[in-house]
Parts: C-alpha cells; structure tokens; sequence
C-alpha cells in the first residue's frame, strides 16, 4: 500500500515537473515571464517524402551519335511529391506501372494519370508537380530518357 502511494506521488510529481517544464513560456532582458498567449508559436514546415530514382539501363543510341538512351524506375511512397525540376534537353517518357499520379508542365493544366496510362515531356519542358495522390499506397513509373550523352537526365530546382 505504501509503495503504491510513494509511486502514485512520484508519478505525480514528475507529470508536475514534465508539464511545467513543457510549458511554453518565455524570459525577455526585463525578467518579465510571458504567457503562453503572449509567445509566438514556432513555425515547422515539413515537406512531402521524395520519389527515389533507380537506373535500369543506360547505353549510347549506336544510331543517333552524341544521344543516350536511359530507363529508370521512379518509386514514389505515400503521399510523395516530386522536387519541381528539368530535365533538360531529355525528350521523356513515363509510364505508370502502379497507383495515380497528378503531373504538370509549366504552362499546361494538371493532369491526372492512372494505372497503364502514360505522358511524354518534351525537350526542355519545367516539370512544376508530380505527385502520388494516394496518402496509403506507393506508386511506380517507369521512365525512358532519351538525352544528350554526358547531360544529367534530373535536374531540381533550386530551393526557395
């Protein structure tokens, strides 16, 4: 019974201390406390989880001198959303292999993309969204580049 009330009093204690210690208040050069009311809220921003880009083939085109060919699978979790980007000179081709994508090219309106159906950007287009709308089920692309030899085949815009 003693060690029951001893634990219920520390436990006690410790929520005091822990909600004491939570509390959001704040001490400026005049010693005054703020209340909570009176602090400003910390701002967090988080962004969406990324797509993750794995190279399936890469090879000079034998007939078309200075061009590579590349396939890559675009892996894209819950709720991700593509990093606006380029990819420059690339004529692209992607095709969905599973879930529903929302894609847009800088100057065209949204598009949605299911399951077996596919898009094509030209050659220097501004991939301004690419996103999985599903917030449970991954999606996955299959995209084809057909690029510049030596020329990065994604290119993210610059943060800000």
């Amino acid at each position: 019974m003693i060690r029951r009330r001893c634990a219920g009093g520390i436990l006690a204690a410790s929520m005091v201390a822990a909600a004491a210690a939570c509390a959001p208040v704040a001490e400026h050069a005049t010693g005054k406390v703020q209340g909570a009311a009176e602090v400003p809220a910390a701002v967090t921003v988080t962004q969406p989880p990324t797509e993750t880009l794995s190279i399936l083939s890469e090879q000079a085109l034998p007939n078309v001198k200075g061009k590579t060919f590349t396939s890559a699978i675009a892996d894209f979790p819950p709720g991700s959303r593509a990093v606006p980007h380029r990819h420059g000179n690339s004529f692209v081709y992607a095709y969905v292999l599973a879930g529903t994508f929302r894609s847009q090219i800088g100057g065209e309106p949204v598009r949605t993309f299911h399951e077996g159906e596919h898009w094509v950007e030209p050659p220097g287009a501004h991939h301004v969204l690419t996103e999985n709308t599903s917030q449970t089920k991954p999606a996955k692309l299959l995209v084809i580049f057909i690029s510049n030899t030596g020329d990065k085949i994604k290119i993210d815009d610059p943060p800000g």
